[in-house]
């Protein structure tokens, strides 16, 4: 997978932008509450407000956490139960609806990252909403996965498609590209192949372990 490079210090500057944005609209809304609640104490839509955002930005956090945090050592195993909580809430706050299939396991840390950072993709592939589907077939010996993201209309980031086809990106790598570079990257290091598939309502993203090159 070719991939155009990205220095260490750009590569964390960019995903701690993409963090931010991704959570200072529900701690935006909090302050916004709490200013209403300083001027009308105890009101019931400011209360709902702010209870509403806070849950949504914890449950952001809680999936940034695993998908771009370190989760511990470099050897270090995930539990695909404690990904598909924090992918749960994470969604639970998004337009489409999420199934995850899959027996429970623990898996290699990067591993569990490219689940959950392509579901962030598959999810911006249905910006009005609707379904989004992971199924895991298998963790061992060989990793087996696909999303499937259904939704009318069916948009897959312009900037994912052209990383994954390798084409040139003319604005390089930015705050928008970074997370889809981020999950390429991830895949690559990890020895997982991404591939896409497009229909008119569906796309469907299979995740695989890259056969091993004899010696």
């Amino acid at each position: 997978m070719n991939l155009p490079e990205v220095s260490a210090s750009d590569l964390a500057a960019l995903l701690a932008s993409r963090l931010c944005h991704d959570i200072i609209s529900p701690v935006g809304a909090v302050q916004s509450g709490l200013e209403l609640l300083d001027e009308m104490p105890n009101d019931p839509e400011s209360m709902a407000l702010v209870r509403n955002s806070t849950k949504s930005a914890v449950a952001k956090l809680q999936f940034a956490r695993i998908a771009y945090g370190a989760s511990g050592s470099t050897t270090a195993q995930i539990d695909l139960g404690d990904a598909q909580s924090a992918a749960e809430g994470f969604m639970s706050f998004e337009r489409a609806n999420l199934t995850w299939t899959g027996a429970r396991a623990y898996v290699a840390k990067n591993v569990a990252k490219v689940l959950l950072n392509l579901l962030v993709i598959a999810n911006a592939s249905v910006p009005r909403g609707r379904e989004v589907v992971l199924e895991i077939d298998s963790v061992e010996p060989v990793v087996a996965a696909r999303l499937i993201a259904r939704g009318k209309p069916l948009r897959v980031p312009a900037k994912f498609k052209a990383l994954l086809e390798g084409a040139p990106l003319e604005e390089g790598i930015d705050a928008h590209a970074i997370q889809p570079y981020y999950t390429l990257l991830l895949a690559r290091e990890t020895g997982l192949s991404i591939s896409l598939a497009v229909a008119e309502e569906e796309a469907v993203f299979t995740v695989a372990s890259v056969p091993a090159q004899p010696a």
